[in-house]
């Protein structure tokens, strides 16, 4: 069959250009608009408002009798590659596309010390187009990873000083591809449903100090979808298990004085799990040989800081690094993940007692990722030049 049952399985479980995410590998870190100012920074320990049930559940118990929070972001990936192929061709245009990524929560106090909450949010996803001529278009053409997590969760005020907190994840995952074949252009669309948890502590050991740490599990999923050519059906089954990386970070908050707050975070990311890629048919036959992908494990280092104008203005300001998960040797055209260094601004205004509006903006540097991948006989050999812009609004309310 000219069209690789491997390519399109391997996008079934990554979707993609993976160094258009806005984190390490393909995640998408931007949970809230709160945060996005001081690059997410200190966001298992800030408790800022109702988004906390997706950092650290803990964090609830901090918050009013009862609140919501609404958030969207406009995210603008840039990657142009300028190289060659064996096939000829042209360097395939901008690759990313603008995404809107929504969030909503709700958190109550159910008891003195017991909080309810639910999330629903976007925790992975990315979507990138090449041009139909490109060189590198038997790799890759358009590729696309869509999830939707909802997350309830609890959390208890075991003390003045300590706070535990825990959630349910349940999710869906829809990935889309297309790559250029000898008969045409193949394509393929897989969905599958998956859960997971999140767990929190946040301790205050002074009035002005908290430190969190949280852990979210990983989400496994068995990608089901058919195999296209044209249009037309030559494969009804292909299954591909997939894992969504689990992750643990730690973060700290701390008000320097009536002014200042200071925020720092490190976060680790289990992108170890995606090393090996395993295709079978309905009979848990592999189709081909496995792909080895190797991708390692990654750190997330912010730093940021809020300054309170007064009692109804604040400004935020941060920096991030985020390490790659994919080393030289196994970049492939749609994972071309490499690292990025976050400039985040923003700011908050209180329009009332009962409603907050923050906005943020952030610039994600991304390093240049090498590319020397042979597929089916074609060689591709270049780099990316690629950056991020991210605009974000939220508004929260309370009663």
């Amino acid at each position: 069959m000219p069209f690789r049952v491997d390519r399109l399985a391997a996008a079934l479980a990554l979707a993609g250009c993976a160094n258009l995410a806005q984190a390490a590998g393909f995640a998408l870190i931007e949970q809230n608009a709160s945060g996005i100012g001081n690059a997410y920074a200190g966001q298992a320990a800030v408790a800022a408002d109702a988004s906390t049930i997706f950092f650290n559940p803990a964090g609830m118990t901090y918050l009013p009798d009862r609140q919501v929070v609404m958030a969207g972001h406009l995210i603008k990936p840039q990657a142009e590659f300028s190289g060659t192929s064996t096939i000829g061709g042209g360097t395939g245009g901008d690759a990313g596309r603008l995404a809107f990524v929504p969030n909503a929560y709700f958190a109550f106090r159910l008891t003195p010390d017991v909080h309810l909450g639910v999330g629903m949010n976007a925790p992975f996803g990315l979507a990138t187009e090449y041009d139909p001529t490109w060189a590198g278009r038997t790799q890759a053409l358009k590729s696309e990873l869509k999830t939707i997590n909802l997350n309830p969760a609890i959390a208890w005020k075991a003390s003045e000083a300590l706070s535990f907190g825990a959630g349910l994840s349940l999710q869906y995952a829809e990935a889309t591809l297309s790559n250029a074949t000898g008969a045409g252009v193949g394509a393929v669309k897989g969905e599958d449903y998956g859960w997971g948890f999140n767990v929190g502590v946040l301790w205050q050991p002074n009035a002005a100090t908290r430190v969190g740490l949280a852990y979210r599990s990983e989400v496994d999923y068995v990608l089901e979808g058919e195999l296209k050519v044209n249009g037309v059906v030559t494969q009804d089954l292909v299954f591909a298990n997939a894992t969504m990386p689990d992750s643990a970070a730690f973060s700290v908050f701390h008000r320097l004085n009536e002014r200042w707050d200071i925020l720092a975070d490190v976060t680790w990311t289990g992108w170890s799990d995606f090393y090996e890629l395993r295709i079978y048919n309905g009979g848990n036959v592999t189709v081909v040989p496995p792909t080895l992908h190797n991708w390692r494990d990654t750190w997330r280092y912010s730093v940021g800081a809020n300054y309170r104008h007064n009692d109804r203005f604040m400004l935020r300001g941060g920096l991030a690094f985020d390490e790659r998960a994919a080393s030289d040797a196994y970049r492939t055209a749609r994972i071309p993940d490499e690292a990025r260094t976050w400039v985040a601004l923003g700011a908050q205004y209180r329009m009332s007692p009962k409603m907050t509006i923050d906005v943020g903006y952030a610039h994600l540097f991304v390093s240049d990722a090498r590319i020397n991948k042979i597929e089916s006989g074609v060689t591709l050999t270049g780099e990316y030049d690629a950056s991020v812009d991210i605009l974000s609004a939220q508004m929260t309310l309370n009663f």
